[in-house]
């Protein structure tokens, strides 16, 4: 599919995703939310998709919802919530879709698009990348499209209340401190590291993959380890019924790249 606001780039197995108005730095207007929602939809059924990279074309990632473009208040409480939700779905869209999502984040990547770097899988930043909860400093709740969930979760409570109950910028330095982004990089080798990141996730089985995602979002949730054993005791037990998992182990002990056709 054509998207308005969204460029997409097919690598065999990757799907390059870059939010595409530069003018505006990405912020997420009515049809950039429409666009991402309906990208996401399709990849549901993308069964040849295994790694998305989301980034930003220009200057930033994203700098979050657009004011000029429908951002405000009004329309009632109902309309309201309406808006809302189609917003904050994305995020539970990307937590809940079989591809893993990697975000080279550079420039800004505020409110909204904190909260796509947060819901990605696997963040590599740009050393220029600046994040923050800007949701507090327009007079919101600092609790917004999922981010009080996902924030805490990654770099701990404590942190996390900093970042939203006052809405400060998060600098690339302190988020690899804080674990926050796997690597910190120059902006013009952003796109190489992500690749190489991307490399390492392709030459793993593709429903290993999909089941370790699956398992590490669900552990999140779980109350208990016994929960979260049976979880990977499940997955084993079906990734070794795979031919796939009789060409890792023969290419381990053949010395050879592997050849996985997810069977």
């Amino acid at each position: 599919m054509n998207y308005e606001t969204l460029e997409l780039r097919r690598d065999g197995a990757v799907i390059w995703c870059t939010l595409n108005r530069p003018e505006a730095l990405n912020a997420m207007n009515p049809q950039l939310v429409t666009d991402l929602r309906a990208f996401l939809t399709e990849l549901a059924s993308d069964t040849e998709a295994r790694v998305v990279v989301l980034r930003g074309a220009g200057r930033a990632f994203c700098a979050g919802l657009d004011l000029k473009e429908g951002g405000g208040a009004g329309g009632g409480v109902a309309n309201g919530l309406r808006g809302q939700h189609r917003i904050a779905e994305i995020s539970l869209m990307m937590r809940r879709l079989p591809q893993v999502f990697v975000a080279g984040v550079h420039g800004a990547a505020c409110g909204g698009g904190f909260m796509l770097a947060l819901a990605s899988d696997l963040r590599v930043a740009g050393e220029s990348a600046r994040m923050n909860a800007a949701f507090i400093k327009i007079g919101l709740s600092g609790c917004d499209v999922g981010v009080s969930y996902l924030l805490p979760r990654l770099i701990g409570s404590s942190v996390a209340a900093e970042l939203i109950l006052t809405g400060r910028f998060l600098g690339a330095a302190r988020a690899e401190q804080l674990g926050l982004v796997s690597a910190v990089v120059p902006d013009d080798e952003l796109d190489a590291e992500v690749q190489r990141l991307v490399d390492d996730l392709l030459a793993t089985t593709p429903l290993g993959l999909r089941l370790s995602k699956e398992c590490l979002n669900a552990s999140l949730d779980m109350n208990s380890m016994d929960a979260v054993v049976s979880m990977e005791d499940r997955n084993q037990i079906l990734c070794t019924q795979t031919k796939d998992f009789r060409e890792g182990i023969s290419a381990f002990l053949e010395k050879r790249p592997a050849h996985y056709q997810d069977r």
